[in-house]
């Protein structure tokens, strides 16, 4: 198995994060979840324990700087170390509006978010592993900041931001045995709900509407699925994948540009 004696904390219980976390646990992980909202992490780690794997859940904000070292302190505790660390929380993403009629707090909200999230879990699961000297820090962004297009909103600030981010950190941390990987992916199928397209767009809108658009601009006219997007995650988090590091893998079925 990849991951076989690995532990990893993932944080956000939803969609991906769910998959992702079923997948790591497949591989052997054991696997600390972490979501705001107690119901959803608690049935997925209920849900992967009923397979034999193992997996914890926790509530958490992922913005609360000392619930966050603290979480992560109480896993080195217990497990003896934290191998991967995955941070995919709400982002507060507001697309569907044109730039020039967005109000500046709606611009600025889904950016800092991602930020703020991005840099308190990765520095703390950083630092950690530093001192170990191993570990590997995932991050998932849409690759709307490579690939911009009307009507994204914020999408594209927030995800440039979380990349130069990741990358600078890949540059610190590298030296000290420790790899940063993005992942490029959008529109995967399984995580597009009528719910969350109207969170983010406040439109009502069919998911398999934006699905059928979707695989029409990408090259291999399909949407990203989201066991591939997992299995991605699951290598890229193993030890096969030791010598990558500082960079992006695009998991998006080319609908994002090589």
């Amino acid at each position: 198995m990849l991951l076989d004696g690995k532990t990893a904390v993932i944080y956000g219980a939803g969609g991906l994060g769910a998959g992702i976390a079923h997948t790591f646990a497949g591989e052997g992980a054991r696997v600390f979840m972490a979501a705001r909202r107690r119901e959803p992490v608690e049935a997925l780690a209920a849900g992967i324990v009923a397979t034999g794997r193992s997996a914890e859940a926790a509530v958490l904000d992922v913005l609360d700087e000392a619930a966050v070292e603290d979480h992560l302190r109480d896993i080195v505790a217990r497990a003896g170390a934290v191998d991967i660390s995955l941070n995919l929380p709400s982002r507060e993403d507001k697309q569907g509006t044109p730039l020039i009629d967005m109000t500046l707090e709606d611009y600025t909200r889904g950016p800092h978010t991602a930020l703020t999230a991005q840099f308190i879990t990765a520095r703390a699961a950083a630092r950690h592993m530093v001192a170990r000297g191993a570990g590997v820090i995932l991050s998932v962004t849409s690759g709307t900041a490579r690939a911009p297009s009307a009507g994204m909103g914020n999408t594209g600030p927030a995800d440039a931001a979380v990349e130069l981010l990741m990358r600078t950190l890949a540059a610190e941390v590298g030296p000290h045995g420790v790899r940063v990987v993005g992942i490029h992916t959008a529109a995967v199928a399984e995580t597009l709900t009528r719910e969350r397209i109207a969170e983010i767009s406040g439109q009502d809108v069919d998911p398999a509407f934006i699905l059928r658009s979707v695989a029409q601009m990408t090259t291999l006219r399909r949407a990203p699925a989201l066991a591939h997007v997992a299995e991605t995650a699951a290598f890229l988090a193993s030890d096969r994948a030791g010598d990558i590091t500082g960079t992006i893998v695009n998991v998006s079925c080319g609908l994002v540009p090589g």
